[in-house]
Parts: structure tokens; C-alpha cells; sequence
């Protein structure tokens, strides 16, 4: 079993790499002949470990197939080849029409429906509504491929990796690409818009002008509100409910407006939504106290109890079949206690996602040398402690960067990537994995310029082969099989969708399209 699981890297992107054309990616330490990984890592990831992972694969992501061909003489070979997998595969899709070229853009384009069925379009408030009710739904002159070609910086424009969402989403339903929105609740100073702080009246800014150490100006797209250090501690209840109750009941408002609005305008096309991005670390600060218009966040102002309120707006507008998530860094317990409180309520939640960014080199270096960070065990835990709510997971937002840029520190970056997914893959209640940022500098503000799966110019690194290699080869069923005496086939492949090719009794060629369930 583990000499199948050494991969080789095709020869089919050889002109397309400086990389040498034959490449293997060890996956124990008696493959690693260069040294790569340390011994303690191979000792994490050891052959009974691989051994589980492939066994849970077997039993989770595949099904036995029975098929009637009542045209089909017995003994007759056919063709069985899949086209999709049920799993979800995804990527975020920010820098669509951003890199430079049409080369390089149509590169980028051309990895969903191909390694990727899913994209993240973002939908982050700060930039998609720059002004009240000014929405970046429609494409204009600054979102033209040809206008990002003409920059020497994009990166120094407020819409870098935000792009208008339009033409993203007709290009998706063409592929025949599943659509997840990003998000539509969050607090994070650098998604709210400048211009809800302009928002106070001259009354409330007696409040507000001692905890706020700076205001953006109204549309500084760049600029981010800063509190004053021990503001929450220095903001009373009565200040808070009485003297910014207005505030607190426009900004509900304002927040469900916004859910409704995006909801209603793009209603089956998106088939699900993150409802509330990174809400975890105001109830694991036992943040969320009753139901009154504000509360303190770690964030700032929010409305109060703003996650149980955002899941119940979604809930009423949604269509049905949407998958409403819940998304987040958090990896303690305080995460899954904040889920199934929620549930408890009667909130509304189909999956459970959770975010794995290693955006220090130095964390992908370390794990190299053996670092029990993102090991098996440490997966499977956290996994389990999620799992318990009882709800479906997924891999929300990844982030696996090259130690180096040389040939060992994209070897490093290629085997983590490898291991993980195989082992995200493997575990039952998974639903999806989505790679965050797939061009080397092309990351938010101080995320790593090295955690792509491609270089800056639209290079393939091998982390990009070895989930390809994954993807496309090791998790999609193809065979043939013999139809027997009934003019049956019968098979064991991966869920999904797959065509059906074989020969009649009238010796006509036909297809059929079956889905693995």
C-alpha cells in the first residue's frame, strides 16, 4: 500500500516549472532518502496512522454501485469513469482577473472545474458597499481585466482581492462551479465599513470619543478603526443601553438589511453562506450577555448577541437547500460549547467550518522537525470535539506556506498539504476543504507572501501537484468492468457523478450518467 501512495509528478506541466521533471514526494521515512521531514514527523505520520487514514477513506467517501444495463449482452466490458466528486473541493477566488496577464488570469480560472468544484466569493462589507447602498455587485471600468493589467501595484487599491461579484458568479455557473458566499456577518475592523462610525449623533460621540482612539475617514478604505486600550472596561452598561441604544438599533438594522439584501438578490445561485465569520472569541470572553441592542465585542460595536440574531435573519430569507455555516478559527472548546448553544436556541446551522492557517513559516518548518502542531492526533481531536454538535464539517480556510522558496521548502509545503488533506478527507462527517490563498503573494495584509500553490506568475509549485495528484487521480474512480449474466455491472468507487460507457446488444455505443451515492 505505501509503495502505491509514492507519488510521481507528471510529465504534463514540465514546460510549465523550473522544477525538475520527475519529482517524488516521500511519505515515510524510509522514502526520505534527502531528509525532508525529520524522523519525529514520520514517526507522527507512521505507517499504522497512513494505515487508518486509508482504511476511514474506504469506509467514508466511497459506496458500492449496483447498475441494471438491460441493453447489454453479459460479459461485456464497460467503461466507468467519474466526472465529479460529491466531496467538496474548494478555493477562494479573490484575485479573479488581478494577476497581470490574460495568461496568467485564464490559469487561475482554469483550476475550478478542474481541481476546484467550489469557490469563496467574498463578500466582505467594507468593500462590497463602500457607501451607504452603493453595492459592488456590477462590474465597472477599475474591474476590468484590462485595468488591473495597466497597475504596477494593484495591491495598493482598496478592491485588491475584491473583486465586484457578478461577473465572478455568471463565470462559476458556466464551469458548473458551486457558489459559497464570504461572509455575511463579521465583525473584524478591517470588514466593517468606515462609514457606520460617521454614523454617531453629536450626543453619542460624547460617549464614543473616549474609547475611540481613531475615526476613518468615511470612505479611507484602508484606514482601520483603532479602540482605546481597556475600552470595554471603561464603557458602562448604561452607556451602552441607554446613551448608544439608538445606534445599537440602527446598526441591527443596517446588519440585517445587508443579509437580507445579499441574500435575496443572488437567492439558489449561491449554495451557501458563511452567516458569521470568527464570532468564537466573544464567547469564549464571555462576551455575549442578553439580548440589548449593543454589546461589547472583541471587535467593538456589535449588535447584541449578534451571532444567535444573524442565524435567525438568515434563516427566515434563505432558500431552501442553502447551506447556512457558521466559520472559525477558534480551536478550543469554546467553539463547539458556542455551536451547540446556538442549536440549544433554535438557531439554524448545517455545517460547522473551521479555519487551519500555518501563517508562520516557521510553524511549517517546525512541523517538519516533528512538531505535534496539526499532527494526527491533533486533528483527530479537534475534529471530534467539533463533531460533537452533531453537525456535518468542514475545512473552511487554509493556509500552508513554504518554509523556503527553494526546492526542500516547497517539498515541505507539498508533503503537510498532502497528509492533512488525506487525513481531512478521511474523517466521516467532513463535507469540504478549501484551500484559501492560491498565488504566492497574493495574501491579505501580513498573511505570508509564500503560501500558494502557485508562484506569483502562475507557476506550479508541488504542493499544487500533490493535491492535484490527490484530486484528480488518487479520489476519482475509473475502471472497467464486465456486465454479468443479468446484464449487470457492479462496482465500489468514490460518491459522485460518473458516465457509463459500453456497447448494446445492437452493437450501438451509448453513455449513461449514474450517480455513486
Amino acid at each position: 500500500m505505501e509503495a502505491k501512495r509514492f507519488i510521481l509528478i507528471s510529465l504534463a506541466f514540465a514546460v510549465l516549472t523550473p522544477l525538475s521533471a520527475q519529482t517524488a514526494f516521500p511519505l515515510s521515512a524510509k522514502q526520505d532518502k534527502e531528509g525532508i521531514m525529520g524522523k519525529a514527523y514520520w514517526k507522527l505520520w507512521n505507517p499504522k496512522v497512513q494505515a487508518k487514514i486509508d482504511k476511514d477513506i474506504e469506509q467514508n467517501r466511497k459506496a458500492d454501485a449496483t447498475i441494471d444495463l438491460a441493453d447489454v449482452r453479459p460479459g461485456t466490458e464497460v467503461k466507468v469513469e467519474q466526472t465529479k466528486n460529491d466531496f467538496v473541493f474548494g478555493a477562494q477566488i479573490f484575485n479573479f482577473d488581478q494577476l497581470g496577464t490574460k495568461e496568467r488570469n485564464d490559469r487561475y480560472k482554469n483550476l475550478f472545474g478542474t481541481l476546484f468544484n467550489r469557490a469563496t466569493v467574498g463578500f466582505y462589507w467594507k468593500y462590497f458597499e463602500t457607501r451607504p447602498g452603493r453595492k459592488r455587485y456590477w462590474e465597472e471600468y477599475w474591474d476590468t481585466e484590462d485595468w488591473w493589467n495597466q497597475q504596477k501595484d494593484p495591491t495598493a487599491f482598496f478592491h485588491w482581492r475584491r473583486p465586484c461579484t457578478d461577473k465572478i458568479i455568471d463565470f462559476l455557473e458556466k464551469k458548473g462551479v458551486a457558489i459559497h458566499g464570504h461572509p455575511l456577518v463579521w465583525g473584524n475592523f478591517g470588514n466593517q465599513p468606515s462609514w457606520l462610525y460617521r454614523l454617531f449623533t453629536p450626543e453619542e460621540r460624547k460617549v464614543t470619543d473616549r474609547l475611540i482612539e481613531t475615526y476613518p475617514d468615511t470612505y479611507d478604505h484602508h484606514s482601520p478603526l483603532k479602540m482605546k486600550k481597556g475600552w470595554m472596561d471603561s464603557i458602562s452598561d448604561e452607556d451602552l443601553n441607554i446613551k448608544l441604544k439608538a445606534y445599537g438599533e440602527k446598526l441591527n438594522k443596517l446588519y440585517e438589511a445587508r443579509i437580507r439584501d445579499l441574500v435575496n438578490y443572488y437567492g439558489k445561485r449561491i449554495s451557501s453562506w458563511d452567516i458569521v465569520n470568527e464570532s468564537a472569541i466573544d464567547y469564549a470572553h464571555g462576551n455575549f450577555k442578553g439580548n440589548a441592542p449593543l454589546m461589547k465585542s472583541e471587535y467593538a460595536f456589535m449588535p447584541g448577541d449578534y451571532t444567535y440574531r444573524s442565524f435567525k435573519i438568515a434563516d427566515s430569507c434563505i432558500p431552501q437547500g442553502v447551506w447556512k455555516n457558521i466559520n472559525d478559527y477558534w480551536t478550543g472548546p469554546e467553539y463547539a460549547k458556542q455551536v451547540k448553544d446556538l442549536l440549544s436556541r433554535g438557531a439554524k446551522i448545517d455545517i460547522v467550518g473551521s479555519q487551519m492557517h500555518l501563517f508562520n513559516p516557521k510553524q511549517c518548518a517546525d512541523i517538519a522537525k516533528g512538531s505535534t502542531e496539526q499532527s494526527p492526533e491533533h486533528v483527530w481531536h479537534l475534529m471530534s470535539d467539533l463533531a460533537s454538535t452533531g453537525l456535518p464539517l468542514c475545512i473552511s480556510e487554509i493556509t500552508i506556506t513554504s518554509p523556503t522558496e527553494d526546492h526542500k521548502g516547497q517539498m515541505i509545503q507539498a508533503i503537510i498539504t498532502y497528509n492533512l488533506y488525506r487525513i481531512w478527507f478521511s474523517i466521516k462527517e467532513m463535507k469540504a476543504i478549501t484551500w484559501w490563498n492560491l498565488v504566492d503573494g497574493c495574501g491579505a495584509y501580513g498573511e505570508p507572501a509564500v503560501s500558494g500553490l502557485f508562484t506569483r506568475d502562475m507557476q506550479p509549485k508541488l504542493a499544487y501537484y500533490a493535491l492535484n495528484d490527490l484530486i484528480n487521480n488518487q479520489w476519482k474512480t475509473r475502471m472497467t468492468v464486465k456486465a454479468d449474466s443479468n446484464g449487470q455491472i457492479k462496482f465500489r468507487g468514490f460518491r459522485g457523478l460518473y458516465k457509463i460507457t459500453y456497447t448494446t446488444k445492437e452493437g450501438t455505443a451509448k453513455t449513461i450518467d449514474y450517480h455513486v451515492k
